[in-house]
């Protein structure tokens, strides 16, 4: 795939990115290229990433957004990316990552008939002190996962959280089932995402497979291409094939390459491509 090529070029080239090609460096973006890098055989240009992710660490073993800045809901995906790299300099940072993330509380609160979801579940914010999300919590839960914690009461509970969340008809939103009655619209990314941090649990909600009906229907040639890149590893994550993928990346590769190639796009693009690292 010649845009695959073209997308990890330019990610080698500045593995340490912003969203956008021109923005100051960024944890996810830059965690995110150097997965991508990593699961495209190309861990060496995926060093500088690495490095740069460990240099963010703060004391605590969180990894802020940028350098020195809270909140540190990026951690998950720090650890993800020294975990793909299979760096055993690195084993210490993980493990203190893994314990920050552990120690990290969403806002819980009692349930209330205006809301669908159970609000009771904890699991992971945005910021602190603020309420419980989806995307950081299966973040969460693909970071423990990796980190041998499995099993721990966190990840289960994460997995509950995510489970409770898919809507009766398949999909999610990004963190509410309704709102004062009225049943929210499923979003692609959101819904990829938590079908990724899903892969290997069972399905006694019956959920799963209307969600994957529901993402497989909603994806396109026009999708934008963060949706489009979840998306695709979400269902690769329940080993749903998708036989235009390839065609619908390299066109979504064409319209991130006319609008700036975006970093963090373009990290997505090749990520799908390849498949979440393992």
């Amino acid at each position: 795939m010649h845009w695959l090529d073209s997308a990890l070029d330019q990610l080698a080239r500045r593995p340490i990115c912003g969203y956008e090609g021109d923005a100051s460096p960024a944890t996810e973006p830059t965690a995110l290229a150097a997965l991508a890098l990593v699961a495209n055989y190309r861990s060496a240009s995926a060093s500088p990433a690495i490095s740069w992710l460990a240099r963010t660490q703060a004391e605590d073993g969180s990894v802020g957004i940028r350098e020195g800045q809270s909140p540190g809901w990026p951690t998950s995906l720090a650890v993800l990316a020294w975990k793909a790299a299979n760096s055993a300099e690195h084993r210490d940072r993980i493990e203190r990552a893994a314990a920050w993330i552990l120690a990290a509380h969403g806002k819980t609160m009692p349930c209330v008939p205006e809301f669908g979801h159970n609000s009771e579940i904890p699991g992971w914010s945005y910021a602190d002190d603020t309420s419980c999300w989806l995307e950081p919590t299966a973040l969460a839960v693909l970071a423990l996962k990796a980190t041998g914690h499995a099993q721990h009461e966190r990840t289960r509970d994460g997995v509950r959280l995510i489970i409770d969340r898919l809507l009766e008809s398949g999909g999610c939103n990004y963190g509410n089932t309704a709102v004062l009655g009225q049943t929210l619209r499923p979003h692609i990314q959101p819904t990829g995402i938590a079908l990724l941090a899903l892969a290997g649990e069972s399905d006694p909600s019956g959920r799963f497979a209307k969600s994957i009906a529901w993402l497989r229907r909603s994806i396109g040639a026009e999708t934008p291409s963060a949706s489009l890149a979840w998306a695709l590893l979400g269902l690769r994550a329940h080993a749903v094939q998708v036989r235009e993928a390839n065609a619908w990346l390299a066109a979504a590769y064409e319209r991130t390459k006319k609008s700036g190639n975006a970093p963090h796009k373009l990290a997505l693009l090749a990520l799908a491509a390849k498949g979440w690292p393992r």
